[in-house]
């Protein structure tokens, strides 16, 4: 009778900790797909960034102050 309910025990602490590999693995992948979001995010703000500091470079670039003062 005994040997029952440790056989029982045994199978439900199994599925348990199966249900908790499911839960970290779960987990994981989300966290790995927000990281993956937040990298492409940030490497889009660099491309953003660097377009306005070479239209700002164009903008305070003496060549081209001297251009629109001929003008």
């Amino acid at each position: 009778m005994s040997s029952r309910f440790c056989y029982a025990f045994v199978i439900f602490y199994f599925a348990a900790v199966l249900v908790m590999a499911v839960s970290l693995r779960n987990a994981n992948n989300r966290t790995f797909y927000k990281f993956c979001v937040a990298e492409a995010q940030q490497s889009q703000l660099k491309q953003q960034l660097w377009q306005q500091q070479i239209r700002l470079e164009s903008i305070i670039n003496p060549a081209a102050l001297s251009k629109r003062l001929e003008e």
